[in-house]
C-alpha cells in the first residue's frame, strides 16, 4: 500500500512539472558525489531587511541525500520497509541579530532525488521574542496540504490546499542548480512567494519568467551562469551559479533586499 501510494503521488508530481523537463536535468542529483556519506555545507554572507534596516548575518545551507519512508515522511531508520524512497534534503539556517532581539529561521526542503524540481515536503519555522511560527507543505496528489501554527492575529492555527504545479521561491537556490544551462534559455513557471517569515498567509503565486545568461564575475574572475527571475513588475531576483558541477550558488539578490555571497564550501558528516 505504501509503495503504491508513493508511486501515485510521484505520478501526479511528475505530471505537474512535465513542462519543466525541457529545462531541468532530472538526473542532476544522481551523481555519485551525493553517495559519499557527507553533507555539502555552504556558508554565505547574507543580508535581510528587518525593521527597515539591513541586517547582516551568516546563512548556512546544508544539502545531503537521505532515505525517507512514506508513512511518516521523515528520514527512515528501517531500510527494509516497503515504502522507502530517496530524497535530497536542503536545510537553510539563519540567526539574525536586530536592535531588540534575534530572529531564527530554519527552512527544510525535501526533494525527490530523481527530479530536483519536485518538492515533496517543505517546513519553515521562525522564532523570536514575539513568538513561534511553524509551516508545513506536504504533497498529496495534485495539491500541497498546507498547515500552519502562527502567533499572528488573524492566522493562528489553520490549513488549506494550494496547487502543486508551482516552484517555491525558496527552492530556487537548489533547483536552479539542475538547469540545462544554455545562454539565452527562457521559460515560464508558477512561483510561490518566499515562506521564510513568521507570517502564515503569504501565499501569493507569481507567473514568473526565467532568463539564463553567461556572465563574468569580476570579483572572482570566473564565468558564471546568471539566472534572472522576473516575478512581476518591479520584483526581480538574480542568482549566480558555478559553471562546474555541482553548480554551487555563488551569490543571489532578491527583490525585497535579501542577498547571499558565498564564503566557503565544505563536505562532512555534520551530525557526528
Amino acid at each position: 500500500m505504501g509503495c503504491q501510494n508513493h508511486n501515485q503521488i510521484k505520478y501526479f508530481k511528475e505530471n505537474n512539472h512535465t513542462h519543466l523537463n525541457n529545462y531541468f536535468n532530472k538526473n542532476w542529483a544522481q551523481n555519485s558525489l551525493w553517495d559519499d556519506g557527507s553533507a555539502e555545507v555552504i556558508q554565505y554572507n547574507a543580508t535581510r531587511i528587518i525593521y527597515k534596516k539591513v541586517r547582516k548575518f551568516t546563512y548556512t545551507f546544508i544539502t545531503v541525500s537521505e532515505i525517507f519512508n512514506k508513512e511518516f515522511n521523515v528520514k527512515t531508520d528501517d531500510y527494509n520497509r516497503n515504502d522507502v524512497f530517496k530524497i535530497m534534503k536542503v536545510n537553510a539556517f539563519a540567526a539574525i541579530e536586530t536592535d531588540n532581539y534575534p530572529y531564527h529561521f530554519l527552512t527544510s526542503m525535501f526533494f525527490l532525488r530523481d527530479n530536483p524540481t519536485i518538492l515533496h515536503k517543505y517546513t519553515n519555522s521562525s522564532q523570536e521574542w514575539c513568538g513561534n511560527t511553524f509551516k508545513e507543505y506536504l504533497i498529496e496528489g495534485e495539491k500541497f496540504n498546507y498547515t500552519y501554527h502562527s502567533y499572528w492575529d488573524g492566522e493562528g492555527n489553520g490549513s488549506k490546499q494550494i496547487n502543486a504545479d508551482v516552484l517555491f521561491e525558496d527552492q530556487l537556490y537548489y533547483t536552479l542548480r539542475s538547469l540545462k544551462f544554455k545562454n539565452g534559455l527562457r521559460f515560464k513557471a508558477q512561483v510561490l512567494e518566499s515562506q521564510i517569515s513568521s507570517k502564515a498567509k503569504n501565499n501569493k503565486v507569481y507567473a514568473a519568467q526565467f532568463l539564463l545568461s553567461d556572465e563574468t564575475d569580476s570579483l572572482r574572475n570566473i564565468n558564471t551562469w546568471k539566472i534572472t527571475v522576473n516575478l512581476e513588475k518591479d520584483k526581480t531576483n538574480t542568482y549566480y551559479f558555478s559553471k562546474t558541477y555541482p553548480n554551487n550558488l555563488l551569490k543571489a539578490k532578491t527583490w525585497d533586499g535579501k542577498t547571499l555571497e558565498i564564503i566557503k564550501v565544505s563536505r562532512y558528516a555534520y551530525w557526528k
